[in-house]
């Protein structure tokens, strides 16, 4: 598959009658590409992954799809004490069939995805007793065998430390870079789309959007708008490379004058 994978135009959705989340969206997504969705919330995220996903049908607009999907979502809670290899094997459910047992090559399948990600040793632990990072990276082993074509992430770094937030960030481009697939992913961080994204679509109102290369879009006029906060897009040099990030500025805390009694 190459080219075009996903564009939808004059997208718009509605829950209730002329009330819209957002319309008259525009953009599309070649094979390959991190597609990030940014926007304070209440702008319609979410509603436009349930929309690529089918889950929900556009009020008015086009859109077109090509590939089969895999949704790795914001929280995985579970409610049975299941393995870490039964929830990759899960991803196998379309091959396998209903009503019947994996067979010996899905299980295979299910470790080598578990083994390249580093989780080859925590196929028998319950799912629930692994960290945040360790069970956003057995369900990208779960996709994986699931041979999707396209991974759907909602917030893949919420609730993260920075360590697994930086292991997160750099599957994500492993996946697109070297296995070729397209990612759409939502996040609050601007600077996890300027650091990982292809494109960037910065939903800045019920009509009102922009979509681009983050280099281009992700601007500090762009995102104080979009966020009604100030941001300030950094650059620095790390180990012969010039780096760019995006900061928000925090408010200055105007400090008490000390209680010079509290002394005496």
């Amino acid at each position: 598959m190459t080219g075009t994978v996903i564009s939808f135009s004059a997208l718009g959705h509605a829950y209730r009658p002329g009330n819209f989340v957002f319309h008259n969206y525009s953009a599309s997504v070649k094979k390959g590409e991190v597609f990030a969705l940014l926007g304070p919330n209440g702008r319609g995220k979410t509603t436009l992954l349930k929309i690529l996903l089918g889950a929900l049908k556009p009020t008015k607009g086009t859109l077109s799809v090509k590939g089969h999907f895999a949704f790795v979502p914001q929280l995985f809670q579970v409610s049975f004490d299941y393995s870490c290899l039964d929830m990759v094997l899960m991803g196998r459910a379309k091959k396998i069939g209903l009503f019947s047992q994996p067979a010996q090559k899905d299980e295979e399948a299910a470790l080598e995805g578990l083994d390249r990600f580093g989780m080859a040793d925590y196929a028998n632990r319950p799912f629930h007793e692994l960290s945040g990072g360790q069970r956003q990276l057995v369900i990208f082993a779960r996709a994986i065998v699931a041979e999707a074509d396209i991974l759907i992430l909602d917030e893949p770094t919420s609730a993260l430390d920075l360590k697994n937030q930086t292991l997160i960030l750099d599957w994500i481009s492993r996946l697109s870079r070297n296995d070729g697939l397209t990612i759409v992913m939502t996040t609050h961080h601007p600077h996890h789309a300027l650091a990982v994204a292809d494109q960037a679509l910065l939903m800045m109102g019920q009509a009102d959007h922009i979509v681009g290369p983050p280099s281009e879009v992700l601007t500090e006029a762009n995102l104080s708008a979009l966020y009604g906060v100030p941001m300030k897009r950094v650059g620095f040099e790390h180990e012969g490379r010039h780096i760019e990030t995006l900061a928000h500025v925090l408010p200055t805390v105007q400090s008490r004058p000390m209680d010079q009694s509290s002394l005496n």
